[in-house]
């Protein structure tokens, strides 16, 4: 069949063919940064460094008060904080507020630490990863490495993975205790004595539930982290070129968190929820 016969048809064949193409360039280039991990490892530990270095407090004046660490405290204070507002005049309309301690304990493991952390690993460290890959692409120095014998990808996008694997521990680390003082704090601030909250909090923290948020924070790394260095390695257009991407990877790389975030709690808590409120 002629395609002047149906134009927007075949427009619409043609759009729907590239994003399928793109798809699976993105899906190939996911499995070829995995690959290198190994290979980065062992031959650019240098620039593992270097880049574990810029991941963690930032360089410059930004070690003092733009640092990842900091932002993710401040994100995660915040969000327990609301956790205890909203879960003490929740709990109080029917006369059940000293179990403040039980929801801090379940919401701030199971969901506020783990997104929190990953969204900071995102909007930082991974934007900062597609801005500076991006510009090494628009400036044709991805190209210059890759023509004095430098595996690209294992030197630019497999070290980036490890690094952000790497620095999201202390970030999730710091996210749960962020959020559990806030929480505590924000609930004595109400009137709750702090041994009340202390009890109900203790009983109910499961350590097989922060193992299991341990395990979603890193999938979610490992998936913001491909995500942002793809998006850095096609960066297209010169600076404005840059900007898009970054702001494409940041969306895309939230998505695909958010959702494998949903697919490993399944997995994890469909059947059973592992939650017994009593016995």
């Amino acid at each position: 069949m002629p395609s002047s016969l149906f134009p927007r048809l075949t427009q619409y064949v043609g759009r729907l063919g590239a994003s399928w193409d793109r798809l699976g360039l993105q899906a190939q280039f996911y499995v070829q940064t995995l690959r290198s991990t190994g290979d980065a490892l062992l031959h650019y530990r240098i620039e593992l460094l270097r880049a574990l270095a810029g991941m963690s407090l930032g360089t410059g004046a930004l070690m003092l008060i733009g640092g990842t660490v900091v932002i993710v405290a401040f994100l995660t204070f915040f969000a327990g904080a609301v956790v205890a507002v909203q879960g003490y005049n929740a709990l109080q309309n029917v006369g059940v507020e000293a179990f403040t301690g039980f929801l801090a304990a379940f919401v701030n493991t199971r969901l506020a630490a783990p997104l929190i952390a990953t969204v900071g690993l995102a909007a930082t460290i991974g934007a900062g990863a597609t801005a500076q890959i991006g510009a090494m692409r628009i400036n044709e120095e991805i190209d210059a490495l890759e023509v004095i014998g430098v595996r690209s990808v294992a030197y630019l996008a497999a070290t980036r993975v490890i690094s952000g694997v790497v620095v999201v521990v202390p970030l999730f680390c710091v996210s749960v205790l962020t959020s559990y003082w806030a929480a505590k704090f924000t609930t004595v601030l109400y009137g709750q004595s702090p041994g009340v909250y202390d009890h109900y909090f203790q009983t109910f923290l499961n350590p097989t539930d922060l193992l299991w948020s341990f395990v979603v924070v890193v999938v979610s790394a490992i998936v913001v982290m491909l995500v942002h260095t793809y998006y850095g390695f096609n960066a297209t257009g010169g600076p404005a070129g840059v900007g898009e991407a970054v702001g494409r990877a940041v969306r895309t790389s939230l998505v695909f968190a958010v959702f494998a975030n949903l697919c490993i709690s399944l997995a994890i808590y469909g059947p059973t929820g592992n939650f017994h409120l009593s016995g």
